[in-house]
């Protein structure tokens, strides 16, 4: 059995998209259980790996466009660095076949610039791409850590501290 820490890490980007009200996008994970009310844990912001030699903020515009069929975007700001979480034990020899410990993520703040019906997640890039998505919703900032899967909230919790201030004052 392979050790998960002499893994690297998958490298991705991620996407806080706010609305002209700075309400954060989330989307529910189209492979989440059924029950839509149930403790969470299924929602998060749109995110993706990057393809070798992709720059990250062309990366960032690919992922959120395959995820949510938004290209009208501004950019706000950006993580200085990467933000790094470990995959929980069992995905690492399932999903990812002992090929990644976990995922590190350089992540981008932009805001919506085009009308929300832009925002299409069940026919995403125009049909082009699988949903990733079930439905969306906006929310508050400070809401999506409690929605996200248990082993991504420090990095969601790092990802608004950093982000804070665009939704402030």
């Amino acid at each position: 059995m392979t050790n998960p820490e002499s893994l690297p890490y998958r490298p991705c980007v991620g996407i806080m998209l706010l609305n002209a009200e700075n309400k954060v996008f989330i989307g529910r994970r189209a492979d989440a259980p059924d029950d839509p009310e149930g403790p969470g844990q299924w929602w998060q912001m749109p995110q993706g790996g990057i393809d070798e030699g992709e720059d990250t903020w062309l990366a960032a515009l690919r992922e959120l466009h395959e995820e949510t069929s938004v290209r009208s975007v501004e950019k706000l700001a950006e993580t200085d660095g990467w933000l790094t979480y470990d995959f929980p034990p069992g995905v690492v020899g399932q999903r990812w076949k002992n090929v990644f410990r976990g995922q590190k993520q350089k992540w981008y703040a932009v805001r919506l610039t085009g009308p929300e019906s832009e925002i299409d997640v069940l026919t995403p890039g125009g049909g082009a791409h699988k949903a990733e998505f079930s439905v969306w919703r906006w929310e508050d900032m400070d809401r999506v850590p409690e929605l996200i899967i248990p082993f991504k909230r420090e990095v969601y919790l790092q990802v608004i501290d950093r982000f804070r201030h665009l939704v402030q004052g």
